[in-house]
């Protein structure tokens, strides 16, 4: 007797007995024998009592099965391993309608053909190659496009690896920041460590920003690396064909190919850097306050304090200046000056001799009662001839004081009031050089008169600068002739 064929066994144990095909969702009943869940369903739709099992008749008072989960996951595997094993050969690939073999390429309909079908109404006009021709051609061409798409994904992983770095330049800048304002918090009062728990809490927001940014960024060029990666290995995998498989969709394959080149997406904008440097602001409130606390306004400013002196050479003939060189003022007559480039021969403008390209610093103004000045600062490339307008663009910022009324210079368009409850007659001139920062203080008081937005001097040196139609200003106790 012949032994039995296991295959066969194997296959009788996984197949329904009412559909003889492999179960489908397997329930088992009360007798121990399974069938698919919609063949026993089907089975027992009419009934309402006595429902029997169909293999060995046992009949049950209830419509009552349970699934077989372990035998479905075997049934499951069973099937992958029927179909790998049964898998047949590759064939060499045939003309479909002549049964021959797939001898040229059609170049106007992109696809392999045979000679019959090259001779046929079909394809009789068309340009015909040989197909290994054909293959190397296109080939070539998928050959050089993956040298690019190697390059291209060599490309984003530099993006990646750069945007990685500058997030940790950023945070390494943020850790900088958390630490001075720890270390300044640390000499306040009691009252001050509940201004440092806010700091320190939007500092941690912000720094989870930056990593959630740069996790989202690393992410994406991920998956465009995968993505570049997979396409690399499908065509590695396509050249290495046959020439009739190859040319097998050749179309297809060919777009793919032509996938468009990754943009690198913005991994870190400018808002980052500008939401640190406010942080850095609120950090210099913190300052102030600190050094309000230990001393007066003017102490806490004494170290920055700048020896300011008129530079003559750049006055206007109109204005004449002190021996000392400490004050200004409009005279009757135009003095008999040089016309050098760096006079001012229109407007009644003198600069300090003093240039800052760095650091904090601060000067003192006395106006006469009366008069009507522009006090501020200027760019060195400031313009000397001809008229000139008095804001930021053209490189000067500076307010305009008139008996008891001041304007910010910011626009020649916005020419707003200032609202002061008092008219200093002493102005505090502040430069905070690497912020970018110009403001104006009540040197009696201490009391803020207008900040300017932050701006960039971009290396270049920042002047005092003097100017107005009725004009006397002197320094108060501010000794030093120019250099």
């Amino acid at each position: 007797m012949a032994a039995a064929n296991p295959a066969k066994m194997l296959l009788a144990e996984l197949t329904c007995s009412m559909c003889l095909d492999y179960f489908k969702d397997p329930v088992y009943l009360d007798c121990g024998h399974n069938f698919c869940q919609a063949c026993i369903t089907q089975c027992w739709e009419a009934l309402s009592t006595n429902f029997h099992c169909p293999e060995c008749r046992e009949t049950f008072s209830q419509r009552n099965f349970k699934p077989n989960r372990q035998l479905r996951n075997i049934v499951e595997a069973s099937r992958k391993l029927t179909r790998e094993s049964t898998k047949e050969p590759e064939v060499e690939r045939v003309c479909e309608k002549h049964q021959r073999a797939l001898d040229v390429f059609c170049q106007e309909n992109q696809t392999p053909i045979c000679l019959l079908c090259h001779l046929s109404r079909d394809h009789r006009e068309h340009t015909v190659v040989p197909i290994e021709v054909a293959a190397e051609d296109y080939k070539a061409q998928i050959q050089s496009r993956l040298e690019t798409l190697k390059k291209e994904r060599e490309e984003i992983l530099s993006f990646k690896l750069s945007g990685e770095n500058k997030s940790q330049e950023l945070l390494k800048e943020l850790e900088s920041e958390k630490q001075k304002i720890v270390s300044e918090f640390q000499q306040l009062c009691q009252f001050l460590k509940e201004q440092e728990r806010l700091l320190l809490a939007q500092l941690e927001e912000l720094n989870q920003e930056i990593e959630k940014r740069r996790d989202e960024y690393v992410a994406r060029l991920s998956e465009e690396i995968s993505s570049f990666s997979s396409l690399v290995s499908e065509m590695e995998q396509k050249c290495q064909q046959p020439a009739r498989e190859f040319l097998q969709d050749i179309t297809g394959t060919w777009s793919r190919c032509q996938r468009e080149k990754f943009q690198n997406p913005v991994a870190f904008s400018s808002d980052l850097k500008w939401r640190i440097w406010e942080s850095s602001q609120r950090n210099a409130s913190v300052e102030t306050i600190m050094k309000k606390f230990k001393d007066s306004l003017s102490s806490r400013q004494q170290l920055d304090k700048v020896h300011v002196t008129l530079d003559p050479d750049t006055a206007h003939p109109e204005l004449v200046l002190s021996a000392d060189r400490k004050s200004v003022r409009r005279g009757d007559t135009w003095q008999a000056l040089p016309d050098n480039p760096e006079r001012f021969d229109t407007e009644l403008c003198v600069l300090g001799c003093e240039g800052f390209t760095s650091g904090r610093h601060y000067w003192e103004i006395e106006l006469k009662e009366g008069e009507v000045c522009i006090v501020g600062v200027a760019r060195e490339s400031v313009s000397r001839k001809g008229d000139i307008d008095f804001n930021p663009e053209q490189g000067i910022w500076a307010v305009l004081c008139n008996e008891d009324r001041y304007w910010a210079l910011t626009s020649p368009d916005d020419l707003s009031p200032l609202s002061l409850s008092r008219a200093p007659r002493r102005i505090r001139v502040y430069l905070d050089y690497e912020r970018g920062q110009v403001a104006f203080f009540d040197a009696g008081t201490g009391d803020p008169i207008f900040t300017f937005p932050p701006a960039s001097f971009a290396g270049e040196r920042i002047r005092p600068l003097f100017s107005g139609p009725l004009l006397f200003v002197s320094f108060s106790s501010l000794p030093g002739p120019c250099s």
